[in-house]
């Protein structure tokens, strides 16, 4: 498939060809394990939403950023795993060069919008830790929602830019892709023209949307353990610290993983088979993780759970003595 864009003139395939694992027998198995992660990804992420949502103590604006992170989680685990099951368990692995294009603006979209938001919820516990008595002027519901807009409209921006620049690659030579989705920089390596401004995008996604965001929180956090030392009685330093465990795991778990991989591939040669399985386990086991480090580590969130089972359990008492 040809296509004419001004003088030039680049060759685009039909199809991608996803490779995923090279010469491992039995190879289904894993993705069969990753199909149990997307079941329970969905269970737990529609979970806190319908906890949040029915809840009106957690009307809160930090809420509303929990709700979106996995609102995030679901979609972005949604946009990757069922189509990596369709592929590697049924042999659908020639992929519509438009439809290959679209997974990766949604895959990396999602991503994109999970760091945010984790920046998002460590900018909230540094104003309620820090400037306590203002927390409730400042972080209202509306800034949060309008600080998820912005969020938005920036990433899809960047990302319709950046999977735009497919388009003025000439992809002459092969159409497989050696990754297990529609992975923007193994596609980018197949071209046969100069690709130098794609490379730079993708050097520039990972300091801007991954490195930054880290540094931030990590700063964020920095004033936030100076803010606490200032506490003087001890019950608030711990009730203050019970409040900041679970963002915490959160972003070692979102980040510490994707960091790791993409030091080694930069520093050594990595098996194409392990970088698969570290790839993709990294990807999709953090929005399995969020919801129940949420459920477990929040005491807001638990109490709402239990506040919830008895208002339903009354109800369903008080029907059960209206019938009779």
């Amino acid at each position: 498939m040809q296509s004419d864009l001004g003088n030039s003139t680049f060759v685009r395939p039909a199809t991608f060809f996803i490779n995923g694992f090279s010469n491992i027998p039995h190879g289904k198995y894993y993705y069969v394990f990753l199909s149990l992660v997307y079941a329970v990804t969905v269970f737990g992420n529609s979970f806190i939403m319908c906890v949040i949502y029915l809840a009106r103590r957690l009307h809160t604006a930090k809420y509303i950023a929990v709700f979106h992170l996995a609102f995030s989680d679901l979609c972005g685990s949604s946009a990757l795993i069922p189509k990596l099951i369709d592929m590697f368990l049924f042999d659908h692995q020639d992929v519509l060069y438009e439809s290959c294009l679209t997974n990766m603006f949604f895959i990396y979209h999602f991503m994109n919008m999970q760091s945010l938001t984790l920046l998002a919820l460590a900018y909230d516990r540094l104003i309620a830790i820090c400037f306590p008595l203002r927390y409730h002027a400042i972080v209202t519901k509306t800034s949060m929602c309008l600080v998820i807009a912005v969020m938005w409209i920036f990433s899809v921006t960047y990302f319709s830019v950046n999977v735009s620049w497919v388009n003025r690659l000439s992809f002459c030579k092969t159409n497989v892709v050696d990754s297990y989705y529609c992975d923007i920089s193994p596609i980018y390596r197949l071209a046969c023209n100069d690709y130098s401004i794609s490379a730079f995008f993708i050097k520039l996604t990972f300091g801007l949307l991954v490195c930054l965001p880290l540094v931030l929180i990590i700063i964020s956090y920095v004033c936030i353990s100076l803010a606490l030392r200032k506490i003087a009685h001890g019950g608030d330093r711990t009730k203050a610290m019970k409040t900041l465990t679970s963002h915490l795991l959160l972003v070692a778990i979102f980040y510490l993983p994707y960091l790791s991989i993409n030091i080694l591939s930069f520093t050594t040669t990595m098996n194409p088979n392990v970088r698969v399985i570290n790839n993709s386990l990294t990807q999709t086991i953090p929005p399995m993780l969020n919801p129940i480090i949420y459920t477990l580590k929040t005491e807001e969130v638990m109490q709402s759970i239990k506040d919830l089972y008895k208002r339903n359990k009354v109800k369903n008492i008080t029907d059960n003595k209206e019938q009779m």
